[in-house]
């Protein structure tokens, strides 16, 4: 592969036909959450719900999420793209169309969703495109896919708030966050699993832009 194609690869989507193949195998077995014990791949119960947020590496993202009241389990993985059943090092190619996101269930009637995604526009700078700070690639940009038309709405409502703010602060960029109905998630390697919990000194790329994010009107 030429340098200027893996350049390309990092800051510009690649198309479905380019993809890599993947398989068919899952490339992990979900086990139980290192912090609270349940399955990471436990289904959402009756009033609960499922959103999958990225906002660059989802290490300092996974543990921002888990660690607010509401939240029932989070996990790592990959959304948003086309290979099946991806390797950490095939996404960090650019060359699946995936990014780094973070599976979060919660309890909308403990945990808002506004206040939810209060979280996610204050957890990073939604408006650098291919990159999180120094993380620079597809697989690190901003995406909120969603699972409900309440969250849509409430994913809709946010950013227009969020803009908003920024623009009064005078940060002068425009919101690149992708919001799109969530599709196939895929677990990442049991090492990214809580892996701040695992490794506490361990590297957290979350950088937000410092300005607050207003909370809209109630669902």
């Amino acid at each position: 592969m030429s340098f200027m194609t893996m350049l390309s690869n990092k800051f510009s989507l690649v198309g479905r036909d380019a993809a890599l193949p993947g398989r068919e195998t899952p490339i992990v077995t979900p086990g139980a959450h290192a912090v609270c014990g349940v399955p990471i791949d436990a289904s959402p119960a009756d009033g609960q719900e499922e959103v999958l947020l990225g906002l660059g590496c989802f290490w300092g993202a996974e543990r921002l999420f888990w660690q607010m009241p509401g939240v029932v389990v989070t996990a790592v993985g990959y959304a948003g793209g086309y290979t099946p059943n991806p390797t950490y090092h095939e996404v960090c190619t650019g060359r699946t169309g995936h990014a780094e996101v973070v599976r979060v269930v919660f309890d909308p009637k403990v945990l808002p969703r506004d206040r939810l995604l209060q979280a996610f526009w204050e957890g990073h700078d939604p408006t650098q495109g291919m990159r999180q700070g120094n993380d620079t690639g597809t697989q690190y940009r901003s995406a909120i896919y969603f699972n409900s038309e309440a969250m849509r709405a409430a994913a809709e409502r946010s950013k227009t708030a969020y803009a908003q703010a920024l623009g009064s602060a005078g940060h002068g960029r425009t919101i690149t966050t992708e919001i799109k109905p969530a599709e196939a998630f895929y677990f990442a390697e049991t090492d990214h699993q809580q892996y701040l919990a695992k490794n506490p000194s361990g590297y957290c790329g979350l950088g937000g832009t410092g300005v607050t994010c207003p909370m809209p009107a109630a669902d």
